[in-house]
């Protein structure tokens, strides 16, 4: 098996298991705890905060440590954290406040993960495949959405909500395993000792100095604050307010699979024919669009209406994302790749926590299905970053003026 499809197998086995872990973590806090629509939220922004604590320091951490190891490491790190709630649970000692930690734990060591993992990518594929590689990697993390829920809605009914989670931690170490025949890569360091903060700050300035992927970092911002309320909100929607079993609960949420699956098989034809900056402002105003259908109707309608309305947001967004990954790998200095992956992923990802939170709180005195309308209005800011910056003149996502590295090194 060539060293990709070894990188791939492994994404794709921690994939399916944390997708397995989605819908048993939230039904764990509802139904072995019986969390409130706050602590739900509270767990939902435990999952990303880490992006907002270290996500601009991980591409520098990243940068100075192995890539292999750092990946082998953090998957250790997550299997032995979600390991820990069967354990608590055996021993009759779960709380909320473990689950928060736990999510906490698995958010940290993801980052540090994440920036290794993307890093990794570029140095065992073409520059010619780079866009194929990731619709492909992003299609099949859409499969292991649609196939995870689904097995994780079966699971809980067959095994309850707790050990499901042990599928989860399992996953992430069949993804060590693997990992460990990957060969070690050379990282790109600054020739001479340079202080972190400086190079933090060049690959903040690189980013934001950028007329293409500064305003694409914030339009991601504002369509991840939107999908960070979702995580908090979707479980809470359909179990308290459309009654939902956990089976279909697992179904609908696997809708969102659906979609990305289907977003990611469609990336390339739908740059082609649209180009990839004029694409994503059409496309983003169609995600807007799919936010509104979420939450409308009630009994079957419902589920009807939340399905489209999902498969429109989740579609569209892969979208958005392979391609302007894509462009990031391909645009920026290998110097400063990965502090360019970590600069967006702080902002646009730290949007996540503060979206799960704001969701929780409003959640609790304005109902679900308002807040959902509510977010569903804030998911048009993510077009409009678009529009009102230098891509709307361009058909791709091309550029000369991009700042070079040397100009904000200090």
């Amino acid at each position: 098996m060539s060293v990709f499809w070894r990188w791939w197998a492994a994404g794709t086995s921690s994939d399916l298991g944390s997708a397995v872990g989605g819908v048993a973590l939230p039904l764990t806090a509802l139904a072995v705890l019986d969390a409130t629509p706050f602590e739900m939220g509270l767990i939902a922004a435990a999952g990303y905060v880490a992006w907002l604590v270290i996500g601009l320091p991980a591409g520098v951490i990243v940068q100075r440590l192995p890539l292999r190891g750092t990946q082998i490491g953090m998957d250790l790190v997550r299997a032995l954290a979600v390991a820990s709630i069967p354990v608590a649970w055996w021993l009759g000692r779960l709380t909320v406040a473990q689950l928060v930690v736990v999510a906490l734990t698995v958010s940290f060591a993801h980052v540090l993960f994440f920036v290794a993992n993307t890093t990794f990518l570029p140095e065992i594929v073409s520059r010619d495949q780079l866009q194929s590689r990731n619709s492909l990697t992003s299609g099949t993390h859409a499969t292991t959405q649609l196939a995870g829920p689904s097995l994780g809605g079966l699971a809980v009914q067959l095994l309850g909500a707790v050990p499901t989670l042990l599928i989860d931690a399992v996953s992430y170490l069949v993804s060590a395993a693997l990992m460990r025949t990957l060969p070690a890569r050379q990282q790109h360091r600054p020739q001479q000792p340079t202080p972190m903060g400086a190079m933090i700050r060049a690959g903040w300035a690189y980013v934001t100095r950028h007329p293409m992927m500064g305003p694409a970092m914030w339009s991601a911002t504002a369509s991840n604050f939107v999908s960070g309320a979702y995580l908090a909100l979707f479980p809470l929607y359909l179990v308290r307010e459309l009654h939902a079993p956990a089976g279909v609960v697992g179904l609908l949420l696997a809708v969102d699979g659906v979609g990305t699956l289907i977003g990611a098989t469609l990336t390339t034809r739908a740059t082609n024919a649209l180009g990839t900056a004029r694409g994503l402002i059409i496309l983003g105003f169609a995600e807007a669009a799919g936010a509104f259908v979420i939450p409308l109707g009630t009994g079957w309608a419902a589920y009807l209406s939340f399905t489209a309305g999902v498969l429109i947001f989740a579609g569209t967004g892969v979208v958005f994302s392979v391609t302007t990954r894509t462009y990031r790998q391909i645009a920026s200095p290998p110097e400063l790749l990965s502090r360019v992956m970590a600069t967006v992923r702080f902002v646009s990802w730290g949007a996540i926590p503060v979206g799960g939170l704001v969701a929780g709180a409003l959640a609790g005195p304005l109902g679900a299905r308002t807040t959902l309308l509510l977010f569903a209005a804030a998911a048009v800011l993510a077009p409009l970053a678009l529009l009102c910056s230098p891509v709307r003149h361009h058909r791709d996502l091309v550029d000369t003026t991009a700042p070079e590295p040397a100009a904000v090194a200090g």
